[in-house]
């Protein structure tokens, strides 16, 4: 579905699981345009984080002009922490991987957290154009490996997760941004995501939020729950999986802990 900026389904007004879509699909709309504009590298990076940061500021404003809002590209008003409704974004999730066109796994992201849990949220990915949402949340079909898949960083692969892997006798499959790894899983290309080393709320709240819709297990990498609006918005490690494999991802991580990041 396309949406034009500025003008949100009506039913909008009042589902946020609707405006959450709209405002992560337009968005990446956007993102497809900044892509055309004949820049490259650094400037291109640059330039994706920053209209789409503007675009979703804009339209929040507007839309929802009571609720605060946390994003990777903004100002951290500690006002949120008061706040009731609060807002949390990530403009462009996967900013190398939008740089190097034509790849495809990088998204937008759009949570709502309310009274103390998230509430509703939309992974865009533009270049698929799709946009996976809690509204109409994504139905996991069963797995159609005959070994579990991990979604791990292209680039930068944590040492444990290869043990889990031997241990649980899973393989590995490389894809950038978080969001994308957390959707590979609700949509079968892979079967978990297990991270830990460096990641904020808004890396993992909208997709968190998509996952727990689909009926995906979400924690902390110690099993304990994922918590945000936080005074701190460092929210370092993640597993998100199919509910089969938690207790065995689980154990091995209180077992054997782990020692670097991706």
């Amino acid at each position: 579905m396309t949406f034009a900026p500025g003008t949100p389904p009506a039913e909008a007004a009042t589902d946020d699981h609707v405006l959450a879509t709209w405002l992560a699909t337009v968005a990446g709309e956007r993102l497809l345009e900044v892509r055309q504009e004949g820049l490259e590298g650094r400037e291109l990076k640059d330039a994706g984080d920053r209209a789409a940061h503007e675009l979703l500021m804009e339209l929040l404003a507007e839309h929802r002009p009571g609720d605060a809002v946390l994003s990777e590209e903004g100002k951290d008003d500690k006002a949120r922490l008061e706040n009731s409704r609060v807002w949390i974004v990530d403009p462009l999730d996967g900013t190398r991987e939008f740089s190097e066109v034509p790849r495809d796994d990088w998204a937008v992201h759009v949570a709502l957290w309310q009274d103390g849990d998230l509430v509703a949220g939309a992974v865009a990915q533009p270049a698929l154009g799709e946009t996976f949402n809690t509204g109409t949340p994504p139905v996991v079909p069963p797995s159609t490996s005959d070994r579990p898949r991990i979604a791990v960083s292209r680039s930068r692969p944590p040492e444990f997760v290869h043990a889990l892997a031997q241990e649980i006798d899973a393989e590995l499959v490389p894809m950038g941004s978080a969001g994308v790894k957390v959707i590979s899983v609700a949509r079968d290309v892979t079967d978990a995501y297990v991270h830990a080393g460096g990641q904020y709320e808004w890396d993992s709240a909208a997709p968190v939020a998509v996952a727990r819709a689909a009926g995906l297990f979400t924690s902390r990498i110690d099993g304990t729950p994922l918590e945000y609006n936080q005074d701190d918005v460092y929210l370092p490690d993640l597993i998100v999986c199919r509910p089969e494999l938690a207790e065995r991802i689980v154990a091995f991580v209180k077992e054997h802990g782990v020692t670097s990041a991706g």
